[in-house]
C-alpha cells in the first residue's frame, strides 16, 4: 500500500497560447512541463511577436513624425500597431494568468 506523501499534486492553470484556433477561438495548453516542444514553440512565438511589435513601433513613429507621410502609410502603420497591440496583449494575459497567486498562508 502506497503511503500518502502530504504534497498534493496541483495542475498548472491552462496556459494561453499566442495564436488562435482556425475558428478564431483562443487556444490554450495544458502541461506540467514548461520545457515541452509547445510550450518552447510559444515561448518563441511570444518573443517574436513582442520583437516584432518593437520593429513596428519604430517604423509607425518614423511615418507618424512626417506631418507630409500620405494616407496610406499612416494607415498602414496604424493597422500594423493594431495587430501588434493585440499580440502584446495576448502575451501579457497568457503571462499574467502563469504568475502565482499570492500565498494563501501569508493571508
Amino acid at each position: 500500500m502506497e503511503r500518502p506523501t502530504g504534497r498534493t499534486h496541483v495542475t498548472p492553470p491552462p496556459r494561453l497560447l499566442p495564436w488562435p484556433s482556425p475558428e478564431g477561438n483562443p487556444c490554450y495548453l495544458v502541461t506540467d512541463d514548461d520545457g515541452s516542444y509547445l510550450s518552447r514553440l510559444a515561448d518563441d512565438l511570444e518573443a517574436l511577436q513582442l520583437a516584432t511589435g518593437i520593429d513596428v513601433l519604430g517604423h509607425a513613429r518614423e511615418v507618424l513624425e512626417d506631418p507630409a507621410s500620405p494616407y496610406r502609410e499612416v494607415r498602414f502603420a496604424g493597422l500594423r500597431l493594431a495587430e501588434c497591440l493585440s499580440d502584446a496583449l495576448r502575451v501579457a494575459e497568457s503571462r499574467g494568468m502563469r504568475l502565482p497567486g499570492p500565498d494563501t498562508e501569508d493571508a
